[in-house]
C-alpha cells in the first residue's frame, strides 16, 4: 500500500514525557513497523503545564525572566515570544502549584503578582498580544496581584497600601486604578481554559478550586467572601462588571483579572490546535494518534486529545487514542470519538516503572498499532 501519513498530536504525560517526548517516542515506533510512513509531529496541550512548550514547537523563542513567585520569592519563570510577535504565558511557570517555595506559604498569602510583572517585561519587547494559560496554579487571589503587578494600588480605610494577598482582600476601602500600566489598553488578551465557572459563590474558584491549593473548608467561605469584596471595589474602580462571566474563576481568579482588562477566552486546546497549525497537518493524512498521561470521561471536556481528536474527524480521519492509562468505566463514552482507545502497559506493572520506561512502552504499543492498521512495510 502506499505510504500512509501519521499525524502524532498527544499532550504531555504529566511527571514522565513532554508533549514532544511522547510524539517522538510514537514516532519511533511507527517507523519500525513502516519506515517509509510520513510522520507529521504536532505537540498538543490544554492550557495547563506544557503549553507553553506546545506553542513554541511551532515557532518562537523562549524567554527567561525574573518574577516573583506565589510567595514572592523571586524565581526564573519561562515565557515565551511567538513567530507572529504575540507572548505566551503559562501560569504554571509563575505560579505554578507543582513550586515548592510558592506551595510552602499558606494559600491565603499567595499571590499572582509576578503574572503581572511578566506582562510587564513582555510588554516591554514590544509584545501587544499575549496567550495567558491558565491551568495548573497555585494561586487564589482573584487575580488581585496581577492587576497590582500592572500598577493597580489597594488600600485599606486609613489609606495603607495593601498586599494583593487573599488574606488582605477583606480590608481593601479603595483601589487606585490610575497607575495601570497604560500599554495595556492596547494589548489583546487571550485566556486559555475550559473553565466556565464565575469567580466567587457555590461554583466559583474558591468552592470548587480551592481545596486543590490547599483551601480548608472552614477557609471557603471567608475567602470567598473577601474575593467577592475585592469584585465589590474593583468593577466600579474600573468601570466594567466581570464576576460573572465564563471563566472568571479559572487559576484563583486570574481569570476574572483577565476580564477586567478585556480578555476573551477559547478553550486552550483549541487556541493550541490553531496556533500549530493542526488543521493543516491533517490535510492528505491518514491517520491520528493523540493521547495523554490518563484518560477518563474529563477527556472529553475539552482535553488535548479530544480536541485533536475532533479535528481529526471534522477531517474524515480516524483518531486513535493512546495514553499512559485508560478508565475502563470510561471507555464506551470515549469509543464514541476515538477509533480504539490503547494504553502501552504490557500487564501489570508498578507506576514507577511505567513512568520510568514510559517511552519504550509507547514506541512498542504504536509499532504493533501502525502493523495492525497499515501492515508491515
Amino acid at each position: 500500500m502506499p505510504a500512509p501519513v501519521v499525524v502524532i498530536a498527544p499532550d504531555s504525560f504529566k511527571g514522565s514525557l513532554s508533549a514532544e517526548g511522547v510524539a517522538n517516542a510514537i514516532a519511533e515506533g511507527i517507523r519500525r513497523a513502516r519506515p517509509d510512513a510520513e510522520i507529521r509531529i504536532r505537540p498538543m496541550a490544554d492550557g495547563g503545564e506544557g503549553t507553553l512548550d506546545a506553542m513554541l514547537a511551532a515557532g518562537g523563542e523562549r524567554r527567561l525572566l525574573n518574577v516573583r513567585g506565589a510567595s514572592s520569592a523571586r524565581r526564573d519563570a519561562a515565557t515565551g515570544l511567538l513567530a507572529d510577535g504575540a507572548a505566551m504565558l503559562e501560569t504554571a511557570e509563575v505560579v505554578g502549584i507543582t513550586d515548592p517555595d510558592g506551595m510552602a506559604v499558606p494559600v491565603t498569602e499567595r499571590s499572582t503578582l509576578g503574572m503581572g510583572e511578566a506582562i510587564r517585561a513582555l510588554l516591554d519587547t514590544g509584545a501587544r498580544k499575549f496567550f495567558v494559560a491558565l491551568g495548573g496554579s497555585s494561586t487564589n487571589d482573584g487575580g488581585a496581584g496581577l492587576l497590582v503587578g500592572l500598577g493597580l494600588k489597594l488600600f485599606d480605610a486609613n489609606g495603607v497600601e495593601l498586599e494583593p494577598v487573599p488574606s488582605a482582600l477583606a480590608k481593601i476601602a479603595r483601589i487606585d486604578a490610575s497607575g495601570l500600566d497604560a500599554r495595556v489598553k492596547e494589548a489583546e488578551f487571550v485566556g486559555m481554559s475550559d473553565v466556565d465557572n464565575p469567580l466567587t459563590g457555590d461554583h466559583g474558584a474558591t468552592a470548587i478550586f480551592g481545596p486543590q491549593k490547599g483551601v480548608t473548608p472552614e477557609q471557603i467561605a471567608e475567602i470567598d467572601a473577601a474575593l467577592a469584596h475585592f469584585a465589590d471595589v474593583l468593577e466600579p474602580a474600573m468601570g466594567v462588571a466581570k464576576r460573572n462571566e465564563p471563566g472568571a474563576s479559572a487559576a484563583g481568579g486570574l481569570g476574572f483579572a483577565l476580564h477586567m482588562l478585556g480578555a476573551r477566552f477559547e478553550t486552550g486546546a483549541e487556541v493550541v490546535a490553531r496556533e500549530i497549525g493542526l488543521d493543516a497537518a491533517l490535510e492528505g493524512a491518514n491517520w491520528l494518534i493523540t493521547g495523554e498521561g490518563r484518560s477518563d470521561v474529563q477527556t472529553l471536556h475539552g482535553k488535548a486529545p479530544f480536541i485533536a481528536c475532533k479535528h481529526a474527524r471534522d477531517a474524515g480521519l480516524p483518531a486513535t487514542l493512546l495514553s499512559g492509562a485508560v478508565d475502563s468505566a470510561a471507555l464506551t463514552r470515549l469509543s464514541e470519538y476515538f477509533s480504539g482507545c490503547f494504553s502501552p502497559a504490557p500487564g501489570p506493572i508498578t507506576l514507577d516503572v511505567a513512568i520510568r520506561d514510559a517511552a519504550r512502552l509507547l514506541s512498542n504499543e504504536a509499532e504493533q498499532l501502525t502493523r495492525l492498521r497499515f501492515g508491515s512495510n
